[in-house]
């Protein structure tokens, strides 16, 4: 079984060392990746991130990681968490209007409800169709969220989440390319199942 699961480093992520932590508690062999020359060394492929999708997507082009990772999703598994999700849709508006990597189509945007934002703390998922992400994971389960924009796409939605009486997307999946708004790496016993299911696909 394949299990050695690359974490893409581009230099805006934040959380990679929570979620190599996260990673090695759901199985794992994890391998940091800063240079898109070891990209595929890897069987399955997480792009985490914290912050603006705007200046993640510039570090991905400085570092030369756009193409690679283009042409690694063409085969290996990705998991993108939080702005790593979002890095996988065709635009995101924050801070200007900027290409991601176009991979699951669909748009980011700013999250507007009458709740609270940015919209932090724990909440149930609907699961939406049957990715393999959330086997075993009991329909009450609880996932940590904290964002601002969320990923806008109506044609491979896996999970819904309620924010106040807004509804987002909280889970995308397309074939092999998987993305989730919250944070399994902060979601306790719940998020490490998540990430075992990614790591035995």
């Amino acid at each position: 079984m394949s299990r050695t699961i690359g974490v893409v480093d581009y230099g805006s992520t934040g959380n990679i060392e929570s979620i190599r932590k996260a990673l090695v508690a759901a199985g794992a062999q994890v391998r940091i990746i800063d240079d898109a020359r070891n990209l595929s060394g890897a069987d399955k492929l997480v792009l985490p991130g914290v912050g603006s999708f705007a200046e993640a997507m510039r570090q991905v082009r400085e570092r030369g990681m756009f193409d690679p990772l283009i042409s690694a999703a063409a085969s290996t598994p990705i998991l993108g968490i939080c702005l790593g999700m979002q890095m996988l849709a065709r635009v995101g508006y924050e801070f200007g209007e900027t290409s991601g990597f176009g991979l699951i189509d669909g748009e980011v945007r700013p999250v507007v409800c009458k709740a609270a934002i940015p919209h932090i703390g724990f909440k149930q998922i609907r699961k939406i169709g049957d990715s393999p992400l959330f086997h075993g994971l009991a329909s009450d389960a609880e996932f940590y969220f904290m964002h601002s924009y969320e990923f806008v796409n109506y044609t491979d939605v896996a999970g819904l989440t309620t924010h106040g009486e807004h509804q987002f997307v909280s889970a995308v999946a397309k074939s092999h390319l998987f993305g989730v708004q919250f944070h399994p790496e902060k979601s306790r016993d719940a998020g490490i199942r998540l990430l075992k299911n990614f790591v035995e696909l």
